[in-house]
């Protein structure tokens, strides 16, 4: 399967953005703002498919919108914290919006399908490079703030005594978060991106509660989940996303079977 062109730019996107979607979703696991993340990715259907109707690239609606919502979310704080039925409602009206913009252009249905479920097999090399460079600085900066965010994640009170600046590193890390979920719409759609960011995180921390060895569990459950979804859909000719959440669920559960 490597002798095709398509197939090796789908494991290297797969591969970026499953290092990237590891790291990201780890932290967001353990600061329980899973569903916040998952809003974020329906935001980002509204934005790409407003900038298909402006005729711009949809990539760079998709990551301006998250970036913007997640930076939104990040300076609520705390008052996000329990909000359910608001962030609900955020997703609702996100998709609702996405497909007004569309009723304008009903040509763009195949693009639309693409957005909601994901297409990795039609990643070009251009697309490869814009989502290493994304990743690498999301990275950087995830590495920058890790110190903080972590003393701000398990002991929030003591951090904000020490100096810390919760909402700042907040903001930050919802940010990076932003851009990690507008790189795995790329790959699973933007429906399907809470099985990529938060299933493989998730089952690595019910196997291990040491963050490093924890971080580095999930780096390689998301990559196992990636990779391996783009071999069964080759072989089986189903779709790469269906594959690849269908292997971050057992992943979860596997992990959960494991810890009982």
């Amino acid at each position: 399967m490597f002798e095709f062109d398509f197939m090796r730019h789908a494991f290297a996107a797969a591969g970026i953005v499953a290092v990237l979607a590891a790291c990201t979703g780890y932290f967001l696991v353990l600061r329980g703002q899973t569903f916040a993340g998952h809003a974020l990715a329906h935001v980002g259907f509204a934005g790409a498919t407003g900038a298909v109707l402006i005729g711009i690239s949809p990539l760079w609606g998709l990551i301006g919108s998250t970036v913007a919502g997640g930076i939104g979310m990040g300076a609520l704080g705390e008052r996000l914290e329990g909000r359910d039925v608001a962030i609900g409602l955020v997703l609702a009206v996100s998709l609702g919006l996405g497909l007004l913009f569309l009723h304008f252009f009903t040509a763009y249905a195949a693009q639309a399908t693409t957005l909601l479920f994901g297409n990795v097999l039609g990643v070009d090399a251009r697309t490869v490079v814009i989502l290493g460079g994304l990743a690498a600085l999301c990275l950087a900066a995830l590495a920058f703030i890790s110190r903080p965010l972590i003393f701000a994640t398990l002991q929030p009170e003591l951090a904000e005594a020490k100096g810390v600046p919760l909402r700042a590193v907040g903001v930050v890390f919802l940010a990076i978060v932003a851009v990690a979920t507008a790189e795995c719409a790329q790959i699973v759609g933007v429906l399907l991106v809470f099985a990529l960011m938060v299933a493989p995180a998730a089952a690595a921390q019910r196997l291990t509660r040491r963050i490093g060895p924890g971080m580095l569990l999930a780096l390689i459950l998301a990559l196992a989940d990636a990779w391996g979804g783009l071999v069964l859909a080759y072989y089986t000719d189903w779709p790469s996303s269906f594959w690849i959440t269908a292997l971050g669920a057992v992943t979860y559960l596997a992990a959960a079977a494991v810890t009982r």
